[in-house]
């Protein structure tokens, strides 16, 4: 494999001259510059990269922090997410490295790891309302890009999101146009942005259809088939049970399942249930039994834009015009039918 130096003695160019024709310095000529890319493809040659983040003062390389408390176990949709991530990074010559923080300072690995100069940038994951990471990075001038978005209105950063407020609401007159009253909500936790805006979609959307919803039926917690097990069954032991349940996970919907098949229960006959779907391989709406109705928007579609964001930003482009917001499709299928008579 050829080296600068025989770059260099092939077409009687200094090593210096052409370690700046191949960094594309505003210095050498732009016909220097052909001559030296020719000869480096002709000669096989590959760039030492260590050299040239010395050269660029970049690391190549894009932090996540996955936040965990010290019971919690990982999120699978956050695996989804990293995988994906790491392809498309990998397409623009950049790789991903992450972190577990389980400590009460949100920061703290972010200024560890900007403080040795270990990554160029960061992908933010499940944002919260006054992030303190999104303050931080901003104050700092450091690259970034939000799966998802922490506040309603207009942001500064880039970001990748779904209409939250548009998943819960399409679900929620679903059910409302099928005549059930009684809809139950198994949201995610109540600090995270995307469960604030599905909760104002459900409640809104309930309102409009004239029907109040009970603060006993709205229940936030983590994206776990747990959680959708013993919320059933709390609410399906009380005076007067919901016969519609909308899940924020398809994991959550499985505990659901689950809860109302031990109970002798039907679905859709005696309870309808409708979830998020975010496509991951772990628990797949089509093969529930009955298959499950669902808003989906598979969270691997983040993974592109998210990447292809931070090259972006490192490119120099601006963050507010680095914003997406897709919509989730409403897919139904046999877990939804009309309200039991009463």
């Amino acid at each position: 494999m050829a080296t600068l130096k025989d770059i260099a003695t092939e077409l009687g160019l200094s090593p210096a001259t052409v370690s700046r024709a191949l960094n594309d310095f505003p210095e050498v000529n732009v016909k220097t510059k052909r001559r030296v890319s020719e000869a480096a493809q002709r000669m096989n040659y590959r760039p030492n990269k260590t050299a040239q983040r010395l050269v660029s003062g970049r690391s190549g390389m894009i932090g996540v922090v996955l936040k965990l408390s010290p019971q919690q176990t990982a999120d699978p949709t956050f695996f989804e997410v990293t995988g994906g991530l790491s392809h498309r990074l990998a397409e623009k010559d950049l790789d991903l490295i992450f972190q577990v923080d389980i400590g009460d300072d949100q920061i703290a690995p972010y200024r560890r790891l900007l403080q040795k100069s270990a990554v160029d940038g960061f992908i933010i994951q499940g944002p919260t309302r006054n992030d303190p990471r999104i303050a931080y990075l901003e104050k700092k001038g450091v690259p970034f890009a939000v799966h998802g978005k922490a506040e309603t209105g207009d942001v500064e950063y880039a970001f990748f999101d779904i209409d939250n407020y548009a998943a819960a609401a399409d679900a929620t007159k679903l059910l409302a146009n099928l005549g059930h009253k009684r809809i139950a909500f198994m949201n995610g936790p109540a600090d995270l942005a995307f469960a604030r805006d599905r909760r104002r979609g459900f409640l809104e959307t309930l309102s409009s259809f004239g029907i109040t919803a009970s603060d006993d039926w709205i229940k936030n917690g983590p994206q776990s088939e747990r959680f959708g097990y013993d919320c059933t069954n709390t609410l399906l032991d009380a005076p007067n049970p919901p016969t519609a349940i909308l899940c924020a996970s398809t994991p959550i919907a499985s505990g659901v399942y689950e809860c109302l098949r031990q109970k002798g229960l039907r679905c859709p006959e005696d309870v309808s249930v409708v979830a998020h779907d975010d496509a991951i391989a772990t628990a797949r709406a089509i093969e529930f039994n009955p298959p499950l109705t669902v808003t989906r928007a598979p969270m691997r579609d983040a993974c592109q834009p998210l990447a292809d964001m931070i090259g972006e930003l490192l490119e120099g482009k601006t963050a507010k015009d680095l914003q997406n917001t897709a919509r989730a499709e409403l897919i139904m299928r046999d877990s939804t039918g009309p309200a039991p008579a009463e």
